[in-house]
């Protein structure tokens, strides 16, 4: 075991020696953790509830800020106040989905409580969506109104004849202060802002009838298939959030959270928003993150705490030095997929004290929290896991002779399952199919049944651990789950192109993987000219999101397969970018680049040697 791993593990006297340090928040943690695990399906529970809480403790408290723009916590309520009487009054009632596809801005955070306070279920899509993949999102979770911003309206109009909604429950906002200036609403949509300021702004009944297995969100995830799949997030299941998460960061009412991630994003709309909310807090938003913009950013709305992924942080250890990067209160960050190579890096440049890393996803039933502050690691789990040894060629777990799976050892890598219990359930996905491919019985006794994470991670003990990559048809790159297939769907549209394999491939000194695709060509001779690659190269920018765009290309003369025909990726992964490795043509889009070039020796050196900034 070498050094770094085995200062990684974590034992008994490590967390002793943390519990100084930890006591002063345990009063709080533990009234979180009450609410967390004491809820019911049937109790009143949610993100409409906690937030009319907040209200009550802190009504003149900021509770959101953006750009120019604050509202405190009665004012925000009172706007949320008249959206949830507008949408009573045009019929929508408890269990009806409404599709939301706004940036980051306080038109979301209002819509979303408003829908929360009437059990009503916000489908958060993703705003940069478009076309096919657009339209299955929202009718895939049976949307009976789409919510959008007018930054995202051309989107909605391309897609509107393929969406199953009424023409009447099409609701729009300007992309401007609408509490203020609500603008003129285009043909065909409804102007929420001005219909909604209509109505009163007191509290409506509806709120206490909000049930913990009530849905509160969909959130969409990367789909083998190539499409997105529809996870419920119940309001159960976001009280667990509340009380765990929220209240282990431990805020009070002079604290700010500054975020930049999406918010149709879980992390963003749960676990910052949830941490907020539990200590009366302040939420900055930010419409799209920016490296440049960040610390002033900070300095601007006077955070004390920040919001990361792991591609953020690499983005501003990067970066040059700024004479505000160490003049703030910024001494504690949330967020998830620090590497350990930035990790040390990022709190002694930028003086962060306390990294709360936390390890969810958006369809699972087990968390961990990194809450004794320990680094390199996603932090501790309470509720019931297993990390177990898998066998990555068969894509199996591996049973022993009584057939049942074989937990790994301390300073080991496995599968991470998380056990469904009544405590932890696993709400899952729209479609039962999918249910059944992600859960697993009988793993380490007769009967128990356990969902299956699709994560590899390591055992570094004391209920720790730490994340190593992701397995199936998914990898992440720029804070993002990319879907192998729906890119493999796209470069086989192209007409030169005959069959592609995609996967991720390891850049050094970048958080997840780029995408690579291996493909074959209708063209006999196996190359691409200039046009060609200039073309490949236009086709994924129009027709993918910017984070699943192929990084690297390789042309093959055949595919190889499993007697399933099945691709073997597995050679692939092991070869990545290194033209050593191949006779294969190799090409690569470098950082700020309108084409692919070729990678040459010369090319792969100074990738390695981070010489371009991905």
């Amino acid at each position: 075991m070498n050094q770094s791993l085995s200062q990684d593990l974590i034992r008994v006297g490590d967390v002793v020696a943390k519990l100084p340090q930890f006591i002063h928040k345990a009063p709080n943690i533990l009234s979180g953790l009450k609410q967390a695990y004491l809820r019911t399906p049937n109790s009143p529970a949610g993100l409409g509830l906690a937030f009319e809480k907040a209200v009550k403790r802190n009504p003149q408290g900021i509770a959101l800020r953006f750009e120019e723009q604050q509202f405190s916590y009665q004012e925000l309520n009172n706007w949320i106040n008249q959206l949830a009487h507008y949408f009573i009054s045009v019929g929508f009632k408890k269990g009806d989905v409404i599709a939301v596809m706004i940036e980051n801005r306080p038109e979301l955070i209002a819509t979303v409580v408003a829908l929360a306070k009437l059990g009503i279920i916000a489908a958060l899509v993703n705003t940069s969506q478009s076309g096919q993949v657009l339209s299955h999102s929202i009718n895939l979770v049976e949307a009976k109104a789409v919510v959008v911003g007018e930054e995202c309206r051309v989107a909605i109009e391309q897609v509107r004849t393929q969406l199953n909604i009424a023409h009447e429950h099409f609701y729009w906002y300007a992309d401007q202060e609408t509490q203020k200036e609500p603008g003129n609403a285009p043909a065909g949509f409804t102007h929420l802002a001005v219909e909604a300021n209509k109505f009163p702004k007191f509290n409506v009944v509806n709120t206490q009838k909000v049930q913990g297995k009530d849905g509160l969100f969909y959130v969409y995830t990367s789909g083998t298939t190539g499409l997105p799949k529809a996870v419920i997030f119940t309001n159960s299941r976001w009280t667990l959030a509340y009380g765990t998460y929220g209240h282990i960061l431990n805020l009070n009412k002079d604290d700010v959270m500054y975020c930049t991630l999406p918010l149709y994003h879980a992390t963003g709309m749960v676990v910052c928003w949830c941490g907020v909310i539990a200590g009366s807090a302040t939420l900055a938003l930010r419409r799209k993150y920016s490296t440049s913009a960040f610390w002033s950013d900070v300095e601007k709305y006077n955070a004390s705490v920040i919001t990361y992924v792991g591609e953020m942080c690499r983005y501003l250890v990067d970066a040059p030095q700024s004479p505000l990067e160490r003049k703030h209160r910024v001494r504690k960050m949330i967020g998830n997929g620090i590497r350990p190579n930035i990790w040390g890096k990022f709190k002694q440049r930028f003086g962060i004290e306390e990294v709360l890393e936390l390890y969810a996803s958006s369809e699972g039933n087990v968390g961990f929290s990194n809450i004794f502050n320990f680094d390199n690691t996603v932090g501790f789990s309470p509720t019931p896991f297993a990390i177990i040894e898998f066998d990555r060629e068969k894509n199996e777990p591996i049973r022993d002779k009584h057939g049942f799976c074989i937990k790994v050892k301390k300073g080991e890598i496995g599968l991470l399952v998380g056990k469904i219990t009544r405590r932890s359930p696993f709400d899952g996905y729209t479609d039962p199919e999918k249910n059944r491919a992600v859960t697993i019985q009988n793993v380490l006794k007769k009967g128990d049944a356990y969902f299956m994470s699709g994560d590899l991670v390591r055992n570094l003990g004391c209920r720790h651990a730490q994340f190593i990559d992701r397995l199936g048809d998914t990898f992440r790159w720029k804070g993002e789950n990319v879907s192998t297939t729906q890119v493999e769907n796209i470069c086989s549209e192209q007409h030169k192109v005959s069959e592609a394999i995609v996967y991720g491939v390891e850049i050094p000194h970048t958080n997840g993987r780029a995408g690579m695709a291996a493909i074959t060509l209708t063209t006999e001779n196996h190359s691409l000219n200039e046009q060609d690659l200039l073309d490949l190269s236009r086709d994924f920018k129009q027709n993918l999101p910017h984070y699943a765009v192929p990084v690297f290309l390789r042309v093959l003369n055949s595919v190889d397969t499993t007697g399933t025909f099945k691709y073997q990726k597995n050679k692939l992964k092991d070869e990545g970018f290194n033209p050593e490795k191949t006779s294969d043509k190799l090409y690569v889009l470098l950082p700020n680049s309108q084409t692919y070039s070729e990678v040459t020796a010369e090319v792969f050196a100074n990738i390695q040697a981070y010489k371009y900034r991905f």
